[in-house]
């Protein structure tokens, strides 16, 4: 559904359970009614493997706070806007916006914990309604019409009735939310490089509001009632690095994990696309493939899942550097321990591959491998009842394919990647190729290296294209 005209306050008469609010802002029972509107909608940004990514870092920190039992749902919102919210019930958001300014896992769980920790010390139940209401619309307005307007309405309408948690609320949050971190193995003091980005958004708007002649728009997002060199929230980060150190846990952090997330990540408006609900769609390495009826697909960091609704039967997909010097076949053959029976080649949408079956009866699987560009993916199917099952293994592995353009999404739609800085290069010179706004400066933030930061031969940092 996409809305074409529409206002901020009739906003109220599209989301029913907004406009019942007041009365019950902590209510567990209302935050699950306002999540699942939200998602019914489509707020949640297209994104599987992301949101699982940013779910486990979730889970993580939660078992690490005060409430390791209590539910918590963390979601990556379809929304540009730099922010992140929490809802009653522990019904946690963070906008794709924000996570293109984050440069690392702990930086994530910076964000993550501080909005747990308005949860964990019912913040929801201790503040009017009408702020939590505010952030729901605003985030919503610009996924149902892409209207960034329409967005910035809608929270400053909510903003004229209450502006956020308050100081008080927002540093006790903060407190239980290094407290976590710490607890989790990440390093609390990743807080401040978050506020830090946000800051210099901050300071750009000005910037840019006072060269364009407009009055400079008051900030209501997260952290918005902490000043940038903020002496309190550095005592209370000091403190979560001071616990018991017998309780410090390695950085769970897998290094290059969170730039393999981020990269590919929507960038500016939401970009629609042209996608079938049978078919699994992975955006980062471009490919798809079709899934039996209510099959699920759980994305991980070491293999993709395609899994029966009862278990039954399941397709395991793994990734390798493709060697160009080797056949798909003898892949194939060198993978598998014993003998491949029913052997073919496979040829589809211009991928080449090969198919077969290893070992027999209860114990016999469906395997193939696939290359496509510079990797080779192996196929690992087995099921309960082989004989009646391996058909739709052999289908799912049949229909694999690269994606179209226009199941990506509109051919002028915008990225986050990440390059290597050649030699020579400086932010001027990145920009000149990216057709932005204030590509320059977008650059620059989206680096930590605002105002007049400059890059290092070698390092890696992100671009838009």
């Amino acid at each position: 559904m996409r809305i074409l005209h529409t206002t901020a306050l009739t906003l109220m008469a599209i989301f029913p359970v907004l406009a019942a609010l007041p009365g019950c802002a902590g209510s567990a029972s209302t935050g699950r009614e306002m999540h699942q509107e939200m998602i019914t909608q489509g707020a949640a940004y297209d994104d599987p493997e992301l949101q699982a990514y940013v779910n486990r870092v979730g889970q993580r920190l939660v078992a690490s706070s005060d409430e390791p039992d209590m539910a918590f749902t963390f979601t990556v919102a379809d929304s540009p806007d730099i922010n992140a919210f929490a809802l009653p019930g522990g019904y946690i958001y963070i906008n794709r916006g924000l996570l293109a300014y984050l440069e690392n896992e702990a930086e994530l769980a910076g964000v993550l914990s501080h909005e747990i920790g308005h949860v964990t010390a019912s913040h929801h139940s201790r503040q009017q309604a009408a702020s939590v209401a505010n952030k729901v619309v605003a985030t919503t307005t610009y996924v149902l019409t892409g209207s960034g307007d329409l967005a910035n309405a809608s929270n400053m309408y909510g903003t004229e009735l209450v502006s956020g948690y308050g100081r008080e609320m927002e540093l006790e949050a903060d407190g239980l939310g290094a407290e976590y971190m710490y607890n989790a193995g990440y390093d609390p003091e990743s807080l401040l490089e978050v506020i830090g980005a946000l800051k210099d958004q901050e300071q750009f708007q000005r910037v840019k509001a006072k060269a364009g002649g407009k009055p400079v728009a008051t900030y209501h997002g997260l952290y918005a009632t902490h000043p940038r060199n903020d002496q309190r929230l550095k005592e209370v980060i000091k403190t979560a690095g001071e616990l018991d150190a017998s309780k410090q846990v390695e950085d769970p952090s897998v290094p290059g994990e969170f730039q393999r997330q981020i990269e590919g990540l929507v960038w500016g408006e939401s970009v629609p696309s042209d996608r079938s609900e049978d078919r699994y769609y992975h955006n980062k390495l471009s490919f798809t493939f079709e899934r039996p009826p209510n099959w699920s697909v759980n994305a991980g960091a070491k293999a993709i899942v395609a899994s029966a609704p009862d278990g039954s039967s399941e397709l395991t997909i793994t990734v390798r550097r493709r060697d160009q010097g080797a056949t798909p076949r003898a892949v194939l053959e060198s993978s598998v321990s014993g003998a491949l029976s029913a052997g073919a080649e496979l040829n589809q949408a211009g991928l080449t591959g090969y198919t077969g079956i290893t070992g027999s009866g209860a114990g016999a699987h469906r395997v193939a491998v696939i290359d496509y560009n510079n990797l080779s993916y192996l196929f690992d199917g087995e099921a309960s009842n082989f004989a009646a099952d391996d058909s739709a293994l052999l289908a799912m592995i049949e229909s694999f394919r690269p994606m179209h353009p226009a199941e990506h999404g509109a051919s002028n739609g915008l990225y986050v990647h990440y390059i290597q800085v050649p030699q020579g290069a400086t932010m001027a010179s990145l920009a000149s190729g990216v057709r932005i706004p204030d590509a320059e400066a977008q650059l620059r933030l989206l680096n930590g290296l605002y105002p007049r930061g400059e890059p290092r031969t070698g390092d890696w940092i992100k671009v838009i294209r």
